[in-house]
């Protein structure tokens, strides 16, 4: 038989499973809970080391295994943390907890847990020394184990390593420092510029200046950035308009506004700006840099006042050289003609016949000694003139030293006979040319064989020759036996009207040779120097560039007849001289009287000369410049005007006698241009050519060779 249950026996089993499954619920919590402690107390990613309460190690974990390289049973038992620990670091930790907590800390162990065993919550970076002993920084939470009556019975050190982060805090530090530095060196580039500099937004406000643009204004940086633009200058409009015309086009250059600094100095600038943009192509604002342009703004003004100053100035200089060309001409006219007239008669007293007695030719050659001296410091004093003018031309061309240096030979031979020198002219290569005006050459050589000549000793020497210079040139020396030239005058030697103590001797000269020499060699682009020995002589030379021999132009023949000879059984020739000076016309008469082949017309003013040319039509027409009525030039237009007169040579004769006379005459159309007082063979030769050319309408190779001397 089953036995009755009682209730109370039922309550009780109730009781008993009901404490059974709570007691099976905290053993399943604690099972959990020491599972996942386990979990924690053993990752690889952390290191935990605890200790008893002397520091010794009593845990090492899978973590600190890892990270330190020890196995457990290296360090159970046998070693603290501060083993494993960079001691320098312990070191710094002790004196620095001494000093924050103001109590003794002592080294090792105790500074790593000091803040722990008091409760103070503790979590530190140190260098953990791995078993091979290398380094790595690790961040560690300390942490004091206590028992149930709350003594400490040990620590927990919790580890994780830190290099990673630290390289990352390194690397961010360079780039913060690079940052820092570019920075830096973008600021100091924008405050050292000379210029004001300032950046706005697309709207017009300043964002940054420099310093030059808180002295433009006279305010500070921050009283700057963030005002408009246009509130510091005197037309706010202008710039207002500055920054949107930036903002259209991108870039703006030398755009002028007027600053107003805050004490009322204005101040005109140059603006230059640019749009700029960030990394990704979005507008940032304008980058303007204003340049202060008062000081150019003053020298521009003075420099326009200097440039009209100037021009009334070059103006004036200009209407000087033309007076001064003008008085020279005139002087150089009014001079020549009474000495035409002086030198042209006493050379025809001279081959007259009767001869004069020997005291009548002493007189004469007086006369003519002293005429063609005065002739020549004429032709000296005008030289200079128009080199010192500027006004001086040259016409350069290959120039046969062959020619030029016997001609000078056989110009100057009656000159060194007459004075006992003897004269020599080495010989030298007969194919030298140089580039040089032929006239000027003969000009150069004839004044150094000259002077060479004249200050000579008695019996003395002249010795010429032609040489290589390196790297182009040829050199041409003129060496005399004469008394020489102390050093302390070498300087004086090209200085005008310094004869250097010449002026009292028995040689005549002006004192200008030598410098119209050195000018006439400098224009030609040479050099003149010389060399000299007191009581042995002295040696000139000048250095010409040398040219090219020049080859004559194939298929043209030109005759070599000289111009001197007068073609035989010739028909008689008519010479029309329109001249209005009587002395003139008389002394050209009488030259002409001595030939009888001649026939000669004259006029004495322009409108004559015309109506006896159109009605005899002479075989040459001599013309004077300066005519009443119509001058010389007006006169020669209407001969070549008029298919009746056309084909006459026309040879001027004028005391105009300046170069650029000359070349005027002879640009005009006049055949040759002969200055006054004539020289009577040159004369006839001059002659004796416009006859050749009136007859078969060629130019000889003689005529063309006068053109240049």
């Amino acid at each position: 038989m089953h036995k009755k249950i009682r209730d109370s026996d039922t309550s009780g089993l109730a009781d008993s499973f009901t404490e059974s499954s709570a007691t099976f619920r905290s053993h399943e919590v604690l099972l959990k809970a020491g599972a996942l402690q386990n979990a924690i107390f053993n990752s690889a990613n952390f290191s935990s080391i605890a200790t008893d309460a002397k520091g010794v190690i009593q845990i090492f974990n899978v973590g600190a295994e890892r990270m330190l390289g020890y196995a457990a049973a290296d360090v159970l038992n046998k070693i603290t943390p501060a083993d494993i620990s960079d001691p320098q670091e312990l070191i710094a930790r002790a004196k620095a907890l001494s000093a924050e907590l103001e109590t003794p800390i002592a080294l090792g162990f105790d500074a790593m847990v000091f803040k722990a065993s008091r409760g103070i919550e503790d979590i530190y970076e140190l260098t953990y020394i791995r078993k091979d002993g290398s380094r790595f920084p690790a961040v560690v939470s300390v942490t004091a184990l206590r028992d149930d009556q709350d003594e400490i019975i040990g620590y927990l050190l919790i580890g994780t390593d830190n290099t990673a982060r630290k390289q990352i805090e390194a690397e961010q530090k360079k780039l913060d420092q690079r940052l820092r530095d570019n920075q830096f060196y973008t600021r100091s580039l924008i405050e050292s510029n000379i210029d004001a500099i300032i950046t706005a937004d697309p709207a017009g406000i300043i964002t940054d200046v420099n310093k030059q643009m808180e002295a433009l204004t006279g305010r500070t940086r921050d009283e700057l950035i963030g005002a408009p633009f246009k509130n510091y200058f005197t037309d706010p409009e202008r710039a207002e308009a500055s920054i949107n015309l930036v903002l259209s086009k991108n870039k703006v250059t030398d755009y002028e506004l007027t600053a107003r600094a805050i004490d009322g100095k204005e101040t005109v600038v140059s603006f230059n700006a640019t749009t700029f943009y960030d990394r990704n192509r979005r507008l940032q604002g304008v980058f303007v840099s204003a340049r202060d342009v008062t000081e150019r703004k003053r020298l521009d003004q003075v420099l326009q006042e200097k440039n009209v100053e100037l021009v009334i100035a070059k103006s004036l200089a200009e209407k000087a050289n033309l007076a001064k060309s003008d008085f020279l001409s005139s002087m150089s006219h009014e001079l020549r003609t009474p000495l035409n007239a002086i030198l042209g008669f006493a050379q025809l007293l001279g081959a007259g016949s009767p001869p004069p007695t020997a005291l009548q030719m002493n007189r004469l050659d007086q006369i003519t000694k002293a005429g063609w001296y005065l002739l020549e410091l004429i032709n000296q004093i005008l030289d200079l003139a128009a080199i010192e003018s500027g006004k001086f031309s040259l016409s350069e061309e290959p120039v046969s030293l062959t020619d030029v240096m016997g001609e000078c030979q056989a110009m100057m031979e009656p000159q060194a006979h007459q004075h006992g020198i003897k004269l020599t002219f080495l010989p030298f290569d007969n194919t030298w040319f140089v580039k040089a005006d032929r006239t000027r050459v003969k000009q150069v050589l004839i004044n150094l064989l000259s002077n060479a000549v004249k200050y000579n000793r008695e019996h003395g020497t002249v010795e010429v020759k032609c040489s290589k210079s390196p790297p182009e040139r040829i050199r041409i020396s003129i060496k005399d036996s004469g008394m020489g030239i102390a050093p302390e005058k070498m300087a004086q030697l090209f200085q005008p009207f310094n004869r250097l103590g010449q002026e009292n001797g028995i040689e005549e000269g002006t004192g200008i040779g030598l410098m119209v020499t050195k000018r006439l060699v400098e224009l030609m682009e040479g050099i003149i120097g010389m060399e000299s020995s007191v009581g042995t002589g002295s040696e000139f030379w000048i250095e010409l560039i040398q040219d090219v021999t020049p080859q004559p132009a194939a298929g043209k023949t030109l005759s070599l007849q000289p111009a001197s000879q007068a073609p035989g059984n010739v028909a008689l020739k008519t010479l029309l001289y329109v001249e209005d000076n009587p002395a003139n016309l008389m002394l050209v008469e009488q030259i002409i009287a001595e030939h009888s082949h001649f026939r000669m017309l004259s006029a004495a003013d322009g409108n004559l000369g015309i109506a006896l040319a159109r009605a005899h039509r002479p075989d040459v027409i001599l013309m004077d410049i300066n005519l009443p009525g119509i001058n010389g030039y007006q006169a020669l237009k209407i001969l070549r005007e008029d298919p009746l007169t056309v084909h006459i040579p026309v040879i001027a004769i004028s005391a105009n006698a300046m170069p650029c006379d000359i070349g005027k005459g002879l640009a005009a159309g006049f055949f040759r241009y002969l200055t006054k007082p004539i020289k009577i063979n040159e004369f006839m030769n001059v002659l004796e050519d416009a006859l050749k050319f009136s007859k078969t309408g060629e130019i000889s190779a003689n005529i063309l060779d006068k053109d240049h001397d």
